[in-house]
Formats: structure tokens, C-alpha cells, sequence
């Protein structure tokens, strides 16, 4: 599985278990709904600046969302 793919999962995984919706998240992030989904689908890279603002947004750090684990 590609590495945006798998990071795009543990974004969704990470937001599901915290209650929050793709809208809340883009607003946390200042952007837009169908960006995050673009991002949980792994349709698209994202710049690490993104990635720290959605690690933060979630309450975890980037390296929790990049590990790579084997789906």
C-alpha cells in the first residue's frame, strides 16, 4: 500500500476515534471537507506543514500518523 494511502487511513482512524467529523477537521486545519477526504483516500501528498497541522489537530504528532504499519 502507498505511503499517502496508509497515512490517509491513520488520519481517518485517528479522527474517528476522537469523535470528530472531516468537517471539523478541515475547519481545525483551515481547509476544506473534500480535502480531508482527498487526504483519507491517499488521493493526494500533503506538505509536512499540512501533516503537523493535522497531527495537531488531532492531538498526536506526525510520526504516530506516519508509521508505517502493515494493513
Amino acid at each position: 500500500m502507498e505511503i499517502k494511502k496508509r497515512f490517509g487511513l491513520a488520519v481517518k482512524e485517528k479522527r474517528v476515534a476522537l469523535g470528530i467529523s472531516q468537517e471539523e477537521l478541515a475547519m481545525r486545519i483551515e481547509a476544506d471537507q473534500a480535502y480531508v477526504s482527498r487526504v483519507e483516500a491517499g488521493q493526494i501528498n500533503v506538505t509536512l506543514e499540512t501533516m503537523q497541522q493535522i497531527a495537531s489537530a488531532l492531538k498526536t504528532d506526525a510520526a504516530e500518523l506516519l508509521i508505517l504499519r502493515q494493513i
